[in-house]
């Protein structure tokens, strides 16, 4: 993928479609379960069927409070250009491309592998400040930024 045909804001946008679809996800499958736990009979032989049903929802609610929280966080990222890696960065190295902005993981875009990366991920802080063909090394894993938007 060439620079001219990758649009910062379109990154940005497919980001915040992806994490909409998993809140969107977890939301029906929370409903479900909360429907669900509503049906098991009130009886003491299906306690800890009803326990372990809570559980699942609470942990539910955890994963959306912080699906939540990663939508909160990308939308506070200002998106503008610069030649050395900050938030909002898209950076090509000579083995992967990052999108500096909350911790998502891997995803596609326009065919094209790329990981969403927290500001507090140690990939990140040890790209902050640098420019096109800046080196760094982490893991035992040398690369070197092709390029940074």
């Amino acid at each position: 993928m060439q620079k001219s045909t990758l649009v910062k804001t379109e990154v940005r946008s497919y980001v915040q479609e992806i994490i909409a679809q998993k809140i969107h996800k977890l939301e029906n499958f929370m409903e479900f379960t909360l429907e669900a736990s509503r049906e098991v009979k009130k009886t003491s032989k299906y306690d800890s069927i009803r326990e372990e049903m809570q559980e699942e929802i609470y942990q539910m609610q955890k994963q959306l409070a912080a699906l939540k929280d990663l939508k909160r966080n990308l939308s506070k990222i200002i998106d503008k250009d610069s030649d050395r890696i900050q938030v909002g960065s898209i950076v090509f190295t000579n083995k992967a491309r990052f999108y500096i902005s909350v911790s998502l993981g891997e995803f596609f875009f326009e065919g094209d592998r790329f990981y969403a990366i927290s500001e507090e991920s140690p990939m990140a802080k040890i790209m902050f400040g640098k420019q096109v063909g800046d080196s760094f090394t982490l893991n035992n894993i040398s690369q070197v930024i092709e390029q940074v938007w």
